[in-house]
């Protein structure tokens, strides 16, 4: 009879969905007990209303854990106001996404996966464009524009 592996975890049917038992919200990673987070969530629940038990998602924790937080926190804000109004993220969330993006420069060695997987795709979406713009380069000129033909109908001169 051989010991299960620690290192890989068992997948029981209990662990694919959510259950409020105490055992499940340990295994939730969870913020600092000295961080605003932490007592935000004991005082009342978090701010938009979601379910406590649900926690942060992974990249916001990530995001978080580095030393661009409060840099983060105020994009997080600007994104969820500009969808809750209906706004342009973009346009809206220029100035902090740029000051997230330095931030995360100046401490790329936390943020280093992050910056690569963006950096990739940023590359990606060049190739994409490029590749667009050749194919519409290499149509000979006149192809894309509608060919129209005279055509002679012969009369029934019977």
């Amino acid at each position: 009879m051989s010991l299960p592996d620690p290192l890989v975890p068992e997948t029981q049917p209990s662990d694919l969905h959510p259950s409020n038992s105490s055992e499940d919200k340990a295994a939730i990673p969870q913020p600092d007990a000295e961080s605003p987070e932490a007592h935000h969530r004991v005082e009342g629940g978090n701010e938009e209303g979601e379910d406590d038990e649900e926690g942060e998602c992974g990249f916001c924790l990530f995001m978080k854990g580095g030393g661009c937080k409060d840099t983060f926190i105020e994009w997080e804000k600007c994104i969820e106001e500009a969808e809750k109004n209906k706004e342009d993220i973009v346009e809206k969330c220029f100035q902090v996404t740029s000051a997230l993006k330095k931030c995360m420069e100046a401490h790329s060695d936390y943020y280093e996966p992050i910056l690569r997987a963006e950096k990739a795709a940023e590359e990606e979406a060049v190739r994409e464009l490029k590749e667009e713009a050749e194919a519409r380069d290499s149509v000979p000129q006149g192809a894309s524009q509608e060919k129209t033909a005279d055509l002679e109908v012969p009369s029934d001169q019977s």
